[in-house]
């Protein structure tokens, strides 16, 4: 039953989640791709201009994330996620036949405010089907999908530009165009593959659901029956959201101002074997403490030499340990808040603090901090990954303190005598380490 639950649950909701965020990751992305095919140029904008463009794009994606979670279990994810999935098609698809600044502006907008829920809407409705301790793999495998597009992205964007010309179109809109269609295609399929919670899956039987509802009752207990503002409010009392949230900011910082950067093979295999790593022994906080002094070591090595071949090498660091960082810290945060509610708030908390971070990056790099060795933001980057293993730390030591105060508290009672509801604060539910 064990291996037979999870295969089936592997083979019919981790692909279609990949491709979410794969989509997400290069319809997000793909500006880059455009700008060297000549968007910037052909819409006559400046490089602070540019900057303001993907700055747009953050506000709408950071403000939408909260709001999206809570939404989630109501309006049901197998409506909420192709919805927003096809609509952000058609607003890419539109942002290939722009053809002023202000236009370029309001694509951006509405594809950061539809795009905003994609992650950590995942991430929840992968606790839905999974134990805490089978997650941090499955969420890095869908993330993982986006290091890989980072390198199937340029590829691809080379052949789509040879098309310039093409219905009196530039090779740049034909990039937005092609991309997008193909997600609005894809969005529309999709509603018909998602399901919407584990009573609905069509293909486990009741003896399979039973037992994955058993796994998943003895990890988080029971949850909640109906949405509840406290609970929102009490998942902004716990410390390990801000602890981690700190952290989340600054590896953040990093992942997004290393989003096109190679080498995206290695950083990709590595941070699989971190999240098994991580799921085996149910070590969180150490895989990210040590990812984020891998950044520290890549930005080390990047700032104290002239090579070439060393700054490239130092990407090796960097990049991967940048991958490592990023699923890993999603699960930690997700793991350690219950009942569901006050998850859904914990994780969307947790993405609205990393994408502040995507902000800091996309001026950071170039604006503030210029080609070729962006020496401000590469010292940046390395106080940036010194704090988050700091704030790693200073969450790990919390959660262990609390986990001790909760064995001794099992002692002197029993579970019977333990007031409903209480979620993590339970003594008998124990923090993810």
């Amino acid at each position: 039953m064990e291996g037979r639950v999870w295969r089936k649950l592997d083979h019919r909701v981790l692909p279609v989640m990949t491709m979410f965020y794969l989509l997400s990751f290069l319809d997000r992305t793909n500006v880059g791709n455009a700008r060297v095919a000549g968007l910037q140029t052909d819409l006559g904008m400046s490089n602070k201009q540019y900057s303001i463009a993907l700055t747009v794009t953050y506000v709408p994606y950071i403000l939408s994330e909260l709001p999206s979670n809570l939404m989630l279990k109501a309006v049901g994810p197998n409506l909420m996620l192709p919805t927003m999935l096809t609509l952000w098609g058609i607003v890419t698809v539109l942002q290939g036949i722009v053809n002023s600044y202000s236009g370029l502006l309001a694509c951006r907008f509405f594809i950061g405010l539809l795009e905003g829920g994609v992650f950590p809407g995942l991430v929840l409705y992968l606790s839905y089907f999974y134990p805490r301790y089978k997650m941090n793999t499955r969420i890095t495998l869908f993330f993982s999908s986006a290091s890989l597009s980072g390198a199937f992205s340029g590829i691809l964007a080379y052949g789509i530009i040879r098309m310039d010309g093409i219905g009196n179109r530039p090779g740049w809109s034909w990039i937005f165009i092609l991309e997008g269609l193909f997600t609005f295609l894809f969005g529309l399929s999709s509603y018909f593959v998602f399901p919407r919670s584990l009573d609905k899956t069509w293909f486990l039987s009741p003896e399979e659901k039973a037992y994955v509802k058993e796994k998943l009752l003895e990890d988080t207990h029971q949850e909640e029956e109906v949405f509840s503002w406290k609970e929102v409010i009490e998942a902004f009392k716990l410390p390990q959201l801000w602890l981690l949230g700190m952290a989340f900011f600054f590896a953040a910082t990093i992942l997004f101002g290393l989003a096109y950067v190679p080498p995206y093979a290695v950083a990709c295999v590595v941070a699989l074997v971190a999240s098994f790593i991580s799921d085996r022994y149910r070590c969180r906080g150490i895989v990210c403490i040590v990812s984020v002094l891998f950044c520290a070591i890549g930005f080390a090595m990047f700032l104290g030499s002239q090579s070439k071949r060393v700054q490239y090498g130092s990407l090796f660091f960097s990049v991967t340990g940048a991958y490592m960082a990023a699923p890993t810290q999603a699960t930690w945060n997700a793991n350690n808040a219950s009942p569901q509610t006050r998850r859904a708030t914990v994780i969307a908390m947790g993405f609205i603090l990393a994408n502040s971070g995507g902000i800091v990056a996309t001026w950071l790099l170039g604006s503030l901090s210029p080609a070729p060795r962006y020496t401000k933001a590469t010292i940046t980057l390395l106080v940036f990954s010194l704090l988050a293993a700091l704030f790693c730390a200073l969450n790990l030591l919390y959660l262990r303190v609390q986990n001790g105060k909760k064995a001794d508290r099992r002692k002197t009672m029993s579970r019977e005598d333990e007031e409903p509801g209480l979620g993590n604060h339970s003594a008998w539910y124990i923090y993810n380490l």
